[in-house]
């Protein structure tokens, strides 16, 4: 299954920016106001890095579309 470049788009900048950024967030609050923060921050780590296999498998199969038709 091909992603829109749009859905790409968001993928990437919740993968790359809003999820890291909520996991020290989180971290941070955390340890401020001494709350185990581990599952929590661990959960998001997993769906981030979930979400970034997808994206990746799913660009991988829209390059190599790209480059079949171009032969």
């Amino acid at each position: 299954m091909k992603m829109s470049s749009k859905v790409y788009d968001v993928l990437k900048w919740l993968i790359l920016i809003v999820m890291p950024a909520l996991i020290t967030l989180i971290a941070a609050l955390g340890k401020i106001y001494g709350w185990d923060t581990t599952a929590i921050t661990a959960t998001i780590a997993a769906a981030t890095t979930f979400l970034g296999v997808i994206t990746s498998i799913s660009s991988a199969a829209y390059g190599k579309g790209a480059e079949d038709e171009n032969k």
